[in-house]
């Protein structure tokens, strides 16, 4: 980590834009203060109706995820070798990470309080409950494990945030589309630099990091929202739903969980990496046989049926 973190001014170059070259939600969003501020915003009523109700939650749900960002960092300020009262190039990363992400939770909450379809206290309290419960993802304060779970998650939710955008854009709503193509290509440069993270540490310490990728696959990479609850709920009680929303509007899958551990896979070219002790061949055999094996179980699973409503939009519809 720390020889990593001597070539970071290299890599914030790479995977983080100037801040006053980055797109900002003003840009994305009616001005308040033009005469046609009303009429934008009828329009984004109007189009916002042709949204099905699995999308919306799914979208909503999204929105969730991104606004819990205070977690995110507080978490990844925690892993060893990032020390922020030192103001090292791991704590200068995560600030910079952070500081882009934040864009996309005011975004998408702005645009869902403008388009009118939302209970927004509904969405306000599972926001503060998924900031309040905390966060555990199996990681501890490892940075090899940490890395795993970044360079999945952001690759997941670069493929929810697109297909969103490509269902909304049928439906003629060319303002949401390109929202969220714009979140999406965040998520994509975040997704190259996390693993390009994980690149650097198997060059350098190619068995631990083999037996760190198998420990988080076998645990089952959760993603950031799994406590995600609605008033009244217990922690996590909400998810499954969301997660039948997301398999339904086939926004994230099954499927897709295993075609990020292949892209992975493909990707740090796990097969043909050497100097690996008896650990780390036994963790590489396990990663390269377990796509066909999650194959399997997929194939056995039955599209989830609709039959709950969220309080962040009301009455089915």
């Amino acid at each position: 980590m720390q020889t990593i973190g001597k070539s970071m001014d290299d890599l914030l170059a790479k995977y983080l834009k100037p801040i006053e070259k980055n797109w900002q939600p003003a840009d994305l969003l009616p001005d308040s203060r033009n005469e046609s501020f009303f009429e934008e915003v009828k329009e984004i009523q109007e189009l916002s109706k042709e949204m099905n109700y699995d999308l919306l939650t799914v979208l909503i749900g999204d929105t969730i995820t991104e606004e819990a960002l205070p977690t995110y960092e507080s978490w990844l300020m925690d892993v060893e070798c990032v020390n922020q009262q030192e103001n090292n190039g791991w704590s200068r990363w995560i600030r910079g990470w952070t500081a882009e992400e934040n864009r996309h939770g005011d975004l998408l909450n702005k645009y869902l309080y403008l388009c009118g379809r939302v209970d927004m206290r509904e969405m306000e309290v599972s926001t503060q409950h998924l900031i309040n419960d905390g966060f555990d993802i199996g990681t501890g304060t490892n940075p090899y494990k940490n890395f795993v779970y970044t360079s999945f998650q952001e690759l997941a939710t670069n493929i929810s945030h697109r297909r969103v955008g490509t269902m909304v854009k049928k439906t003629g709503n060319s303002l949401l589309a390109k929202i969220n193509g714009l979140i999406a290509a965040d998520e994509a440069r975040h997704a190259n630099a996390y693993s390009d993270f994980v690149k650097r540490i198997f060059e350098l310490d190619p068995s631990q990091m083999m037996t760190s990728f198998e420990d988080m696959m076998r645990r089952k990479i959760v993603m950031p929202a799994h406590f995600m609850r609605q008033t009244g709920d217990k922690v996590g009680e909400l998810w499954s739903h969301f997660s039948d929303a997301a398999q339904r509007t086939e926004v994230y899958t099954a499927q897709d969980y295993i075609d990020i551990l292949r892209s992975l896979l493909k990707d740090w070219e796990i097969d043909k990496i050497t100097d690996l002790n008896d650990h780390g061949e036994k963790a590489r055999d396990y990663l390269m046989a377990l796509p066909n094996r999650l194959e399997r179980v997929v194939n056995r699973i039955k599209v989830p049926e609709k039959e709950f409503e969220f309080k962040w939009i009301g009455a089915l519809s």
